[in-house]
């Protein structure tokens, strides 16, 4: 069996509890960091101070954990509207600085489907990633687009034409899965140069869908956790516990391990009745592995 020494992270959310809570949640279950959503509410970063941020951070430290990344997802149509795009990018920004002052230099995020045409579509969310990809490489930091809305070669294609590394990769092995059937193993290998933190989760297709229906574009529904999450219940696609899916997970750990990624094994549980008994039963699957 493969043998891997990555982190396994948690994502606090996940808990459906308040972020202190989720934090000693995260701690009891057996994780080594947590990775929070910083886009409302009380991790806004308009709404922290630095009095705020610094205090946070030792209250994180005085747990033993640490920051897998942060989640700056915007929702709607990601950056696919290019006059909704400055407020996005603005904000975008100032969650990568909350980040670092947070200690982490990962903010994931989804910045809608890229289009397969180079159109005003694909040029509106190029242009905000570059802005993006910039910006972060100044700061030695990154901003990680997750997998799942277009195959891994058409995402690589577009990386390839961003400055640095600035914009790169959360890996998603279960949204490939559930909804573009696209290999998540091929896809480490194709995406080797940009993965810089993953979420670990499980599911299966049970019919084709237009990636489109999930993941919204201009024109489509915009995008929510929420309908994605009733989608993965009850819809084309279901995530399951880790190990009840179609992930490969021996076959997708190793080609972690065989790319040398040593970043977050993040564990993202969407759906479910019981969400802190399955990630107590994700975190001993990865454990498996050790």
């Amino acid at each position: 069996m493969t043998k891997i020494t990555n982190p396994i992270g948690v994502i606090t959310d996940s808990f459906r509890l308040p972020v202190r809570e989720a934090l000693v949640k995260a701690k009891e279950v057996g994780a080594d960091g947590v990775q929070i959503y910083a886009v409302s509410g009380e991790m806004d970063p308009a709404n922290l101070s630095q009095e705020a941020r610094k205090e946070l951070r030792s209250y994180i430290d005085s747990l033993g954990l640490h920051i897998s990344a942060l989640v700056g997802d915007l929702g709607g149509h990601g950056f696919q509207d290019k006059h909704a795009n400055p407020e996005k990018v603005e904000k975008s920004k100032r969650i990568l600085d909350l980040a670092l002052e947070l200690g982490t230099n990962v903010v994931t995020t989804h910045i809608g489907i890229v289009p397969h045409k180079e159109n005003e579509i694909y040029y509106a969310m190029q242009q905000a990633s570059e802005e993006l990809s910039q910006y972060a490489n100044s700061l030695g930091a990154h901003f990680a687009i997750e997998t799942g809305p277009e195959p891994s070669v058409h995402l690589k294609s577009f990386l390839d034409t961003l400055t640095g590394t600035g914009v790169a990769v959360n890996f998603d092995p279960a949204n490939m899965v559930m909804v573009t059937g696209d290999d998540p193993v091929q896809g480490v290998y194709t995406l080797k140069d940009y993965i810089v933190h993953t979420h670990v989760k499980d599911g299966v297709r049970l019919r084709e869908v237009d990636p489109r229906d999930v993941y919204g574009m201009l024109g489509y529904e915009p995008m929510s956790h929420e309908k994605i999450a009733e989608m993965a219940t009850s819809g084309p696609f279901k995530e399951v516990p880790l190990g009840e899916g179609k992930v490969d997970f021996d076959a997708y750990f190793q080609a972690l391990v065989d790319i040398g990624y040593q970043g977050y094994l993040t564990i993202e549980r969407e759906v479910g009745d019981t969400p802190e008994a399955d990630i107590r039963k994700a975190v001993e699957f990865i454990k498996r592995y050790k």
